[in-house]
C-alpha cells in the first residue's frame, strides 16, 4: 500500500480550465453548419456519444480522481446558478442528436447527489434518435447512493449503470475511497440496481500498482457468472492534482497475464465502433467462451491508445465542451445557450467545433518517452467525468 506518512502538497487554486475561443466560423451566416446526422472531426472520426456531468461534487475522495488534499472544505465547488439546468441540458442534447449522438452518459463527480436527477432522466428518455429510437441512456456512479435510488432511476427512464469499484477487501476500499465508506453499501447498491432491472452492469476497477492490484483476482472471481462486466481500468494521468506516475500504472497485458494463470481467457470481438475496452470472455473446458461465465474487458488508455476512433464528446456541469479526456481547455456552451441564441444556430456551432477536432493526447504521450511528471495542466476527471 502507499505510505499514509507521505503528503503532496499542492497550491489551493480553481482547477476548472480557461475556454478556448469558439472556431471564426461557428456563429458566421455565412458558414452556417445544418446537422446531417453524421459529423465528423478532422481524423474522420463521428459524433456519437456524450457524456454529461451533472454535478462537480462527489461523496468520495479517491486519491486517483478527487485527492482530500485538494477537494477539502476549503474548495469552492460551483455555485447552483453556474450549473446547466435540467432544460438546458435536455436542450443541448436535442441539438447532439441532430449532428448522429445515439448514447448519453451521466457522469459527476458523483452524479446521484445532483438533485432531482430523475427529472432529467425523464426528459432525455422521452428524446429518440434521428433513426426514431430511445437514446442509449446510462450513468456512472460510485454506487453509495444506489441502494435508496435505484428503482427511481430505471422508472425514470434510465437504462443502465456503470458502477466504479477498486476493490472487495474493505480495508482496501475504505484507504482508496478515502472517506472510510465500506464496500459493503456499494456491493448493497449494486444488488439493487440488478433488482431494479438497471442492466446489463458494468463494474470499473481503476488499477493502481502497489495500491490495490492484489484485488486483481478476487474482483474476477466475484463477478465471474454473475451477469455483470469487470473492467480493469488503467490508471491515467487526468488532471493534475492526483500525482501520477507513470510507475503507478499496471498495463492491462500484465492484467491479463495475471488473469489467465486461474482463469482462461479469450479475446472477444468489439461489440461497438468506438469501444474503449478490449473484451475477453471466459473460456470453458474445450478453449471456447463459456457465455455463462460471461466476459471481462480492459481499458488500456495508456499503453494501448485508441484515439483513431474515439467518438466521444464531453460536457462539463457547468456547460463546457470538451473533445478529449485529457483537454486543457473546453468551448463554452453555457454563454450561447443563456445569450438568446436558437437552436439552429447552436448547432451549427458545435458542428464548427467538431469538424476542427484533431485530439489524439493518448497516442503522443506512447510515442513519448515514460514521464513520471506533468507537462501541461489538463481538466480533471470530477470535473468531466471518466
Amino acid at each position: 500500500m502507499s505510505d499514509p506518512h507521505t503528503h503532496r502538497v499542492i497550491p489551493l487554486q480553481d482547477l476548472r480550465p480557461s475556454t478556448y475561443p469558439l472556431p471564426a466560423a461557428a456563429l458566421d451566416d455565412r458558414f452556417h453548419l445544418t446537422p446531417s446526422g453524421t459529423l465528423t472531426d478532422t481524423r474522420g472520426r463521428a459524433l456519437r456519444d456524450l457524456r454529461i456531468s451533472v454535478t462537480d461534487r462527489c461523496n468520495f475522495r479517491c486519491s486517483y480522481c478527487m485527492p482530500k488534499e485538494v477537494f477539502d472544505h476549503r474548495y469552492s465547488y460551483l455555485p447552483h446558478g453556474d450549473l446547466l439546468s435540467f432544460e438546458e441540458i435536455t436542450r443541448v442534447v436535442k441539438v447532439f442528436i441532430a449532428h448522429g449522438v445515439q448514447k448519453i452518459r451521466l457522469t459527476g463527480g458523483e452524479p446521484l447527489l445532483r438533485k432531482n436527477l430523475p427529472r432529467l432522466i425523464e426528459q432525455l428518455a422521452a428524446l429518440r434518435t434521428l433513426e426514431g429510437r430511445p437514446l442509449d441512456l446510462t450513468l456512472t456512479t460510485n454506487g453509495a447512493l444506489l441502494t435508496r435510488q435505484a428503482q427511481s432511476l430505471k422508472d425514470a427512464g434510465l437504462q443502465r449503470v456503470t458502477v466504479s469499484l477498486d476493490a472487495l477487501d474493505d480495508l482496501i476500499f475504505r484507504q482508496m475511497n478515502d472517506v472510510d465508506f465500506p464496500v459493503a453499501n456499494v456491493l448493497a447498491g449494486i444488488e439493487a440496481a440488478r433488482a431494479a432491472g438497471l442492466g446489463p452492469i458494468k463494474i470499473n476497477m481503476v488499477v493502481k500498482r502497489g495500491t490495490n492490484a492484489q484485488q486483481i483476482l478476487p474482483m474476477a472471481r466475484h463477478f465471474r457468472g454473475s451477469g455483470m462486466v469487470l473492467r480493469f481500468i488503467e490508471y491515467m494521468d487526468v488532471g493534475a492534482t492526483n500525482g501520477w506516475r507513470m510507475d503507478d500504472v499496471l498495463p492491462s497485458a500484465e492484467v491479463i497475464s495475471l488473469l489467465q494463470q486461474e482463469l482462461p481467457l479469450l479475446p472477444l470481438e468489439p461489440s461497438q465502433p468506438g469501444e474503449t475496452a478490449q473484451r475477453w470472455g471466459f473460456a470453458d473446458a474445450n478453449g471456447r467462451h463459456d457465455l455463462t461465465a460471461g466476459e471481462l474487458g480492459v481499458i488500456s488508455s495508456v499503453t494501448r491508445a485508441f484515439c483513431s476512433d474515439c467518438n466521444r464528446a464531453r460536457l462539463s456541469t457547468e456547460g463546457q465542451l470538451y473533445l478529449c479526456l485529457f483537454a486543457e481547455k473546453g468551448f463554452d456552451l453555457r454563454r450561447l445557450l443563456r445569450g438568446g441564441m436558437a437552436d439552429a444556430t447552436l448547432a451549427s456551432a458545435i458542428g464548427h467545433i467538431w469538424q476542427g477536432r484533431s485530439d489524439r493526447y493518448s497516442e503522443l504521450r506512447s510515442a513519448q518517452p515514460a514521464d513520471s511528471g506533468r507537462s501541461q495542466r489538463r481538466v480533471e476527471m470530477s470535473y468531466i467525468g471518466g
